[in-house]
């Protein structure tokens, strides 16, 4: 039996089947981007089969997506799903090609279809569905390694922010720079204060621009010896940029991106102002607990011989005098002599008691005190003193001011009237006292008083030891050096603090601090 020959019209059709099927070969071999091609093959298949829809759909590993659609997408993924499972078209269903990779489907051909397919069509379907299985195999393989890339892209700019956020949220100034000295790193703390820089404006520019202020050898010198050796540098320095002194602690430590050489420097700038007064205060602490100590031996030591001597200057007293009236002619020095012994025996002894009173002072009576009152009293005490009468004395009371709770006013006309006297000898026969009390930010600091002198001054250098006992600036035989160290003592057992500043040819301010009650 032999087969008959093709019809015409088969003829046409299978004709028709290979010009598309060369049409979309050459699509796949173009150089255009894959999504491009396979949107132009589905548009060739809707157009060839005379199809409502064609699509590619992808299995990903969340499920199945729609990857590329030729006309209007009204296919949905449960349709695919149910093609897929059935593995043939029910009635209005859309055709469901599988399109498999070996064993492994990497996705599925859809088509809505107009019409029943033929065989050639069918072919040219399954014949589609193998040549873009290598293609979609690659396209995934491309996505997932966009989508891994993209993840760990976000995942490093995560970490490089919340490492920003860390470096920005540190209470301390920290900048980077490179071996070019170009900055390279420039947090927000950096970018605050009298001094601040905004970080767009340092970031790349050489730190001799940013610092212009501070002198360009030394900064490079800094640098270099680092970048050199290879050690972290720390040191201390004084700025008066916010209008009144600070110190600041600053730290250069060497960085390395690989084993090689230093290629960085990280400069860490921290206000230490706050802890290095704090640290002062405990070690004058520290000085005033020895010198108690000390006082204890003093007491044995010193009070008894001074007791020997004054008993034995009196009895030479007596001796002279029975000598006189004798009629024994007995030098007119002897006399002057035995007065300096007593005298200074007398000062001697005044300097062991308040010495011990420092050491181990009494325990008085307390009760809250009003420090206007103090400073009228102390005031009054002093309008007789011949000197202090020359002075010029101003006061701004505050009338508010809350009072001193557990106070001793002995022990607080004491401390003003060593101020005082200090401010007295600091302007010698003329000058301007002015004593100003106000009220502090907190109950803590409630009540401030402060005694300003236009005097000498105190050198920068000596205002950290003239609240230590024995230190004095006043010239020799003129000062024992324990008036400021009990004023402060008084005032730390009160619970304050006392503070001075001081320019020198200008004169100097005492600051007492004292906590305060309401009512």
């Amino acid at each position: 039996m032999t087969t008959p020959p093709p019809t015409p019209d088969l003829e046409a059709r299978a004709a028709r089947a290979l010009e598309t099927l060369a049409a979309i070969t050459g699509e796949l071999a173009s150089a255009r981007a894959l999504e491009t091609n396979i949107e132009r093959i589905l548009r060739r298949m809707e157009a060839h089969l005379e199809a409502r829809e064609a699509s590619v759909w992808l299995h990903t590993p969340h499920g199945l997506a729609r990857g590329w659609s030729g006309a209007a997408a009204t296919i949905t993924e449960s349709e695919v799903r149910i093609g897929l499972a059935a593995g043939a078209a029910g009635p209005g269903a859309p055709l469901v090609v599988p399109i498999l990779l070996g064993e492994r489907r990497v996705g599925a051909l859809v088509l809505r279809l107009r019409r029943a397919l033929d065989d050639e069509e069918r072919t040219l379907v399954a014949i589609l569905a193998n040549l873009l299985a290598p293609e979609l195999a690659h396209a995934e393989r491309s996505r997932q390694l966009e989508v891994e890339v993209a993840s760990r892209t976000a995942e490093i700019e995560r970490g490089r922010r919340f490492t920003e956020k860390i470096i920005d949220s540190l209470p301390l100034g920290l900048y980077v720079i490179d071996r070019e000295y170009r900055i390279q790193s420039w947090n927000r703390k950096r970018e605050t204060g009298m001094q601040g820089v905004a970080r767009d404006l340092a970031i790349g520019r050489t730190i001799f621009e940013v610092l212009h202020r501070q002198p360009a050898e030394m900064l490079r010198r800094e640098f270099d010896e680092v970048f050199g050796t290879g050690r972290m540098q720390e040191y201390q320095m004084e700025s008066a940029a916010s209008g009144e002194p600070r110190t600041y602690r600053i730290t250069k430590i060497p960085m390395r991106l690989g084993d090689g050489p230093v290629t960085h420097v990280i400069t860490i700038g921290e206000d230490i102002t706050d802890w290095r007064q704090a640290q002062e205060r405990f070690v004058q602490s520290e000085k005033l607990a020895a010198i108690g100590q000390l006082a204890a031996g003093v007491m044995h030591e010193i009070n008894n011989p001074l007791a020997t001597i004054a008993a034995c200057a009196e009895s030479l007293g007596y001796r002279m005098d029975d000598l006189g009236r004798s009629g024994v002619a007995v030098a007119p020095e002897t006399r002057d002599f035995l007065e300096i012994i007593d005298k200074e025996v007398v000062r001697c002894k005044q300097i062991v008691d308040g010495l011990l009173d420092f050491s181990r002072p009494k325990q008085p009576r307390r009760e809250r005190a009003d420090l206007n009152e103090v400073i009228q009293r102390t005031l009054f005490l002093l309008k007789h003193h011949v000197r202090f009468k020359k002075l010029a004395v101003q006061t701004e009371l505050d009338p508010l001011l809350s009072r001193v709770p557990e106070a001793n006013t002995e022990q607080l006309v004491q401390v003003f009237m060593a101020l005082l006297l200090n401010a007295m000898d600091a302007m010698g026969e003329r000058g301007t006292v002015r004593i100003v009390t106000r009220r502090g930010a907190t109950a803590g600091d409630g009540a401030v008083a402060e005694v300003v002198d236009t005097g000498t001054g105190i050198a920068r250098s000596e205002l950290g030891k003239i609240f230590e006992p024995f230190y004095t600036t006043k010239p020799q035989g003129q000062g024992t050096g324990l008036g400021l160290s009990i004023c402060y003592g008084i005032v730390q057992e009160h619970g304050g603090r006392i503070e001075v500043e001081s320019t020198l040819g200008q004169g100097s301010t005492f600051r007492v601090i004292l906590p305060v009650v309401e009512g």
